[in-house]
């Protein structure tokens, strides 16, 4: 006894480019896997680090390559100068159980002449208006620690900035930047960290570490594809007796 097979040109020809493209879908996903778990491991590492200078963590100030905001996200650094606070907007969003809050954005005058925007922690909708959090701005020079974050390019769906109330819907720095006219605005903002604010408002540390890594799932759901598709391809032909065995 022998194997035999005789594959079908037609079925063949449809088989040959799904495998393929199943397999390569499995060996995308494996390829993200390892660039996710290098990304999660950086990040950590950023985040138990002991706080730098924003130029050690980001590189030369006078230039946004995606390579230094890649390289400095997630990277703890400590700055010194003083919070604009006439400039404070608020960034809306929802906090725990979906409630809207605010993140209080303030820009911060580093001592070269840069504005870094600082996310300062997060204050109930009900606090929104200064008066109600006074002792929470933090007035003259000083020096702050927290993460840098790379910031995410509004979309379609992100709405304007309403200027006269200054309430915002994005942390990016240029669009800011733009709609409030600040000058020399650093490209990336920094998530101030947990240290307690007079009055208790705002409230750091507000950095998520939120990174959903399922691409093991989805490779092996890839290959299982392509192992079926396989099966279908091989019992088809035993069912046409293009597959088996035969007498010598």
């Amino acid at each position: 006894m022998r194997p035999f097979f005789r594959p079908l040109l037609t079925p063949t020809l449809w088989f040959i480019p799904m495998f393929a493209i199943l397999c390569a879908l499995g060996v995308w996903q494996i390829e993200r896997l390892h660039w996710k778990l290098g990304l999660i491991e950086k990040i950590h590492e950023g985040l138990s680090a002991a706080p730098v200078s924003l130029e050690a963590a980001y590189g030369p100030l006078n230039g946004a390559a995606p390579a230094q905001l890649d390289a400095a996200d997630y990277r703890r650094v400590s700055v010194h100068g003083r919070f604009d606070n006439a400039r404070e907007v608020l960034f809306f969003t929802t906090g725990e159980e979906g409630a809207p809050v605010y993140h209080v954005l303030t820009p911060f005058r580093l001592d070269d002449g840069q504005t870094l925007l600082v996310d300062r922690g997060w204050i109930p909708a009900m606090l929104g208006d200064v008066s109600a959090r006074e002792q929470g701005e933090l007035e003259g020079a000083r020096s702050i620690a927290g993460i840098l974050r790379k910031p995410a390019a509004p979309n379609w769906f992100t709405p304007l900035a309403d200027v006269a109330h200054r309430i915002v819907h994005t942390r990016d720095p240029a669009t800011l930047a733009k709609a409030f006219g600040w000058a020399r605005v650093f490209p990336m903002f920094l998530e101030a960290d947990a240290t307690a604010n007079p009055g208790g408002w705002p409230k750091g540390g507000v950095t998520v570490i939120s990174l959903p890594n399922d691409h093991l799932q989805y490779a092996i759901t890839w290959f299982g594809l392509a192992l079926g598709l396989l099966g279908v391809y091989l019992v088809y032909h035993h069912s046409r007796g293009r597959l088996g065995l035969k007498k010598e």
